[in-house]
């Protein structure tokens, strides 16, 4: 009886060697697709095309907008890999990969942890090159290391988050096209309509409750205060409580989708 769990072990594998085996194949993927050099390419494009134009507007104004731009800059970059993440999921509904996993042994989960994981670190490669590209135009972490922590596990816990809602998306769309196509223009919108470029007295009177209130504005306010070192509660609370509903949301959700048996 022990010889025959020992045999059933071998060919049954556990969740975790699943969860590793599916995550080194999707970072293969990513590798020989470029989908890496694309996460380190895109902060810079953000930077170069948001900071270049309107540097000297806001110097005018005062504001040291290297320190005020780089959140949104880092929000666009992880907003980018939740939509990379939409993709993945879709191309594997598509293509009958997502299928073919629920008729094996595998252990619930894995595919969408694995996915999830080379998310995390395509966030932490592109995290790391918006920084890099911050430090040139002159952003600093004046609050020191602990602060850049804080700035680096909120940037993480946002994509994280995202990931999984794009995720579910992607799985439940099964067009890559579509799914991006559907991503990319909230993303756009809330970027914009947000204070992660200009402050809100640059909006009109009517939006600007809006602007305030809205996630990205939130995310932003947070970050840039824990760069600044002047974080208080008033302001990372709105923030943390935004990560807390869509996670809420967000992660039931792609748990659903990827369990979802289609007829």
């Amino acid at each position: 009886m022990e010889h025959t769990a020992q045999r059933k072990s071998r060919f049954e594998p556990s969740g975790f060697v699943q969860w590793r085996v599916l995550t080194a194949r999707t970072i293969r993927t990513m590798v020989r697709k470029g989908e890496l050099l694309v996460a380190i390419l895109a902060p810079l494009i953000f930077t170069i095309g948001f900071y270049l134009p309107l540097k000297f507007v806001m110097s005018i104004q005062g504001i040291d907008y290297a320190q005020f731009l780089m959140p949104i800059i880092v929000l666009q970059a992880m907003a980018f890999t939740a939509i990379s993440s939409a993709q993945r999921a879709s191309t594997e509904a598509m293509t009958g990969l997502s299928t073919r996993l629920k008729t094996m042994p595998v252990v619930i989960g894995a595919p969408l942890m694995a996915r999830m994981s080379s998310a995390f670190i395509r966030s932490t490669v592109t995290l790391t090159a918006a920084l890099l590209y911050g430090y040139v135009i002159g952003f600093r972490f004046t609050a020191g290391a602990g602060q850049a922590l804080l700035f680096g596990a909120m940037a993480l816990a946002i994509s994280t988050v995202l990931s999984f809602g794009a995720d579910a998306i992607g799985t439940l769309s099964k067009s890559p096209e579509a799914t991006s196509q559907a991503l990319t223009l909230p993303q756009l919108i809330l970027g914009m309509a947000s204070t992660g470029f200009v402050p809100e007295s640059g909006f009109p009177e009517w939006i600007r409750p809006f602007v305030r209130n809205q996630p990205i504005s939130q995310f932003s306010a947070a970050m840039r205060d824990m760069a600044e070192g002047s974080l208080s509660f008033s302001v990372i609370f709105p923030a943390l409580a935004w990560i807390v509903g869509l996670s809420l949301v967000l992660i039931p959700l792609a748990l659903w989708a990827s369990l979802r048996r289609r007829d």
